[in-house]
């Protein structure tokens, strides 16, 4: 990202308590994390989000089927403003967009809660990470954020949010079921 040191100082600690949830949890299908800082009229978004959740599969794309539900899928991803509706007061406009594939090759089992994909040697995951660059014309107009994340994915169950502003920092939980994370008077 162009801002990439403003990016990185924003979201070290989101990110650190995302890697230290995520190291003490096993890999859990359906679960997507989201961090989110804002600074003056930028915001930065981070998130990271299971293959199966995504793609409906985690192994490596082996026919042109896979392939394709891969692009689409990042193409998806490279569409913050489409997966996480913010008011159009805020005035938000995509500064910078990257999404692609993280693989994740494990031994036996390894990351896994007990049963699933066990005893598969070397198993594979593979994990969408897309990270984003707002500019809001009035950041302090997001006082909500509609996730059409849960209509474009269908295996996406919930979506953990670690949020940073000047008011401090806030952790949501946000399902299927309740697309919407209200933010009044936390930005």
């Amino acid at each position: 990202m162009k801002n990439s040191a403003l990016a990185l100082a924003l979201l070290a600690p989101a990110a650190l308590f995302a890697q230290e949830t995520r190291d003490l949890g096993a890999h859990q299908h359906g679960h997507s994390t989201l961090n989110i800082a804002i600074e003056g009229l930028q915001v930065v978004m981070e998130l990271e989000a299971p293959g199966a959740d995504i793609v409906g599969f985690e192994h490596d794309a082996k026919t042109a089927d896979d392939r394709a539900k891969l692009d689409a899928a990042i193409a998806e991803l490279s569409k913050p403003l489409s997966l996480f509706v913010l008011p159009a007061a805020a005035g938000c406009t995509v500064v910078e967009s990257r999404a692609g594939l993280i693989d994740e090759h494990h031994g036996d089992g390894e990351g896994h809660a007990k049963g699933e994909h066990a005893g598969k040697e070397g198993a594979e995951h593979t994990e969408f990470h897309a990270e984003y660059l707002l500019t809001c014309t009035d950041p302090s107009a997001i006082d909500r954020i509609e996730f059409a994340f849960f209509e474009i994915f269908q295996n996406a169950r919930e979506v953990e949010v670690q949020m940073i502003s000047d008011k401090g920092s806030h952790g949501f939980e946000v399902e299927r079921d309740a697309p919407v994370l209200n933010l009044s008077g936390l930005i």
